[in-house]
């Protein structure tokens, strides 16, 4: 156990089995990372720096397979942590999304937040505050710049770093957290180019340190079940399904105490793709078993024109602000369509920027039947006749063994934010595979690119890196995984 390790050490458990074997040194994975990836010289990368579409994107091939570099470190498909009693946080970012997390982090048995960072002194001294607050020894507080989430890092007693920041240092933040020995979590998307996807992949199987994509929404009520249904032969042969960020961000977007700075308005000004994959690509994966018996092959995407933010600055914003000197370019609707090796077809949308209410689609449909969600509701032979739609509430039974543990969990969105971090931390203190990985991460993210790349080339089809590099065709657990009898 590592829960009593002091600060100058970071013992690792001995089981070989494990990612915490300790056999990978810092020094020895930075000797082997430069020239590593080696992807991002084919121009299949996105960059992220500048107010206008970046110019790698427009020398990609417009279909064709996508080069696979050389794997150079074993799968970290089904590894499993090394077991802990407890599970020593650090945590990266403590805007809207990290100052709220910190509480559910707290909330669960066996967490200890151990170090905080937001260059904010402010918010991160809040944090600590909460801290304490619950009982725990005061927290080490990064506030000295940009880059102090090195330090933190750097530090020997923390096991799992979770960053909760602006996109474009997403990719850093996690490797810098493996580069020194730790698991990683990263919120939505982990990444934003394809070189980077294939970077973080190496390197989590190079260091043997988890790269997860914290996706809350694979955790909501409703997908839990529809997911349980699914494996188990309700629909039939899956066929279809659907999911979707449709949700009116132009408020927030404007808003100058919402985001700190006016950095995801300005994405809207670089892409034109579909910004935000994650929270619908997601569970719909996880219900064909996406990278666990079948594969995301191929994107097509198609957009609107760009007219919603700046209609809403013409009518809400003053004269003079500085986002008057932004030029939009993001659809304000993308929408996309994934194909599997199966044959399956996935629906992606993506709208921010046009009055809509609230939806994630979260649909899927087979043989026997389909599940649509907002509202929820469904229809399954021979259960239902008629062409007429069902109450999904009756089939509850269903339900996943985390929401019969955690029937009013705390927190947001529904509890899903709380069944993510109780899990994740389960996972860690006793020893198991996490429910996703860096494939489901990489996965997951790569329509942000290449959805961009498809509408720049009118809809053609982009491939999809196999990023498992062959693992998918092996069926493994992922969130529909047994409950834990210890």
């Amino acid at each position: 156990m590592n829960d009593d390790a002091s600060q100058d050490r970071n013992p690792r458990d001995q089981d070989p089995q494990t990612t915490d074997d300790g056999s990978l040194s810092r020094r020895s994975v930075l000797r082997t990372t430069a020239g590593a990836v080696g992807v991002a010289s084919t121009g299949i990368g996105l960059a992220a720096a500048g107010a206008g579409a970046a110019s790698a994107a427009e020398q990609a091939p417009a279909s064709g397979p996508l080069p696979v570099p050389a794997r150079q470190g074993a799968t970290m498909a089904g590894v499993r942590f090394g077991r802990r009693s407890t599970v020593r946080v650090g945590i990266v970012g403590l805007g809207n999304r990290g100052g709220g997390m910190i509480d559910l982090f707290l909330a669960v048995d066996g967490v200890r937040v151990v170090a905080v960072c937001d260059p904010v002194k402010d918010k991160a001294e809040r944090a600590a505050a909460k801290v304490t607050a619950a009982g725990g020894p005061a927290p080490a507080v990064y506030t000295k710049g940009e880059d102090d989430y090195a330090n933190l890092c750097a530090r020997g007693d923390i096991d799992f770093v979770y960053v909760a920041t602006p996109w474009d240092s997403h990719f850093e933040m996690a490797k810098t957290a493996m580069l020194n020995g730790k698991h990683v979590g990263v919120e939505c998307p982990v990444a934003l180019r394809l070189d980077q996807l294939w970077e973080l992949v190496d390197l989590s199987e190079r260091t043997r340190r988890h790269c997860m994509q914290l996706e809350n929404c694979c955790y909501g009520r409703n997908e839990m079940r529809v997911l349980r249904m699914a494996h188990a032969g309700l629909f039939g042969d899956l066929l279809h399904g659907a999911g979707a960020y449709n949700h009116d961000l132009r408020g927030l977007m404007f808003d100058p105490d919402h985001y700190e700075g006016p950095w995801r308005r300005l994405w809207h000004t670089r892409l034109r793709g579909d910004l935000y994959p994650n929270h619908g690509f997601g569970p719909v994966a996880n219900y064909m078993d996406v990278n666990r018996g079948d594969r995301a092959v191929s994107i097509t995407s198609v957009g609107t024109p760009s007219l919603g933010l700046a209609a809403y600055r013409k009518e809400h914003v003053p004269a003079g602000d500085p986002s008057w000197k932004e030029t939009y370019i993001e659809s304000d609707r993308t929408i996309s369509l994934v194909q599997t090796a199966k044959g399956r077809v996935i629906r992606l949308e993506h709208d921010v920027s046009t009055p809509h209410p609230y939806s994630r689609i979260n649909s899927l449909g087979g043989t026997k039947g389909v599940f649509e969600d907002y509202p929820a509701r469904i229809y399954l032979e021979p259960d239902h006749s008629d062409d007429e739609w069902a109450d999904f509430g009756a089939y509850a039974e269903w339900d996943h063994w985390l929401w019969k543990e955690h029937s009013d969990p705390p927190g947001g969105h529904g509890g899903m934010d709380y069944m993510l971090v109780f899990r994740l931390m389960q996972c860690m203190r006793l020893g198991l595979a996490p429910d996703f990985d860096v494939y489901d991460a990489a996965t997951w993210t790569a329509p942000v690119p290449l959805s961009h790349l498809s509408i720049k080339a009118k809809g053609a089809p982009q491939q999809i890196p196999d990023f498992t590099r062959g693992e998918w065709r092996k069926a493994r657990s992922g969130v529909d995984s047994a409950q834990p009898t210890g």
